[in-house]
């Protein structure tokens, strides 16, 4: 099963990811496409190191969301793709391309959702007062953060926690819960039944 790890930045789920797949654990998922919007971003040299096929698809603001996720639906498609990741893409992505691939895109969201959805959601937390917060593996929809939930990873709040001290707590539930989602979709193990994600045996 090909796997497109769709990345922005630093790429620290796309190593767990990777690591768990050179560990023989990502069930029948292999990465054969990483792709970034951002030329410079330091995930793309993790893919290199793994011996990765990378793809660099600049967004730039003059252009509609529509005409880049054209692009890069035509690139996941050339490359037999059957399953999206995102893994710290930080673009939304349009209605289009969520229909043309329903169900096989998956994000990571640093909270339990439905709470504290899109950005900043580690001092969203702190901000309210959360006693308990996490991490969210859920397929993409068509609502920023909103999917059905695959996995949930919690974390306690302590009363010194800072952003980035609760940051890192999550990113570590982050780095497990990914991998196992992929290995999970890969076995086709999640049958999703409107708003919920059953995981068969």
């Amino acid at each position: 099963m090909n796997v497109a790890v769709l990345i922005s930045g630093r790429g620290s789920n796309l190593k767990a990811i990777l690591e768990k797949e050179k560990q023989g654990k990502l069930g029948n998922a292999v990465v054969s496409l990483v792709v970034s919007n951002k030329p410079d971003a330091k995930g793309l040299e993790i893919a290199k190191s793994y011996g990765k096929k990378i793809f660099v698809l600049p967004s730039h603001k003059s252009q509609t969301r529509e005409t880049y996720d054209n692009q890069l639906a035509e690139i996941l498609e050339k490359n037999n793709i059957d399953l999206v990741v995102l893994a710290g893409f930080m673009r939304i992505l349009s209605p289009f391309f969520v229909r043309k691939f329903s169900n096989k895109i998956i994000n990571i969201h640093p909270s339990l959702l439905p709470s504290f959805p899109g950005i900043n959601a580690q001092k969203q937390a702190l901000d309210y007062g959360a006693k308990v917060t996490g991490c969210t593996v859920h397929f993409v929809d068509e609502k920023v953060d909103h999917g059905p939930i695959i996995l949930q990873g919690i974390v306690t709040v302590e009363d010194d926690d800072t952003e980035e001290t609760l940051a890192k707590k999550i990113l570590e539930k982050e780095h497990i819960l990914l991998p196992r989602a992929i290995k999970l979709f890969s076995e086709k193990k999640l049958i999703v039944e409107g708003r919920k994600v059953r995981i068969v045996n």
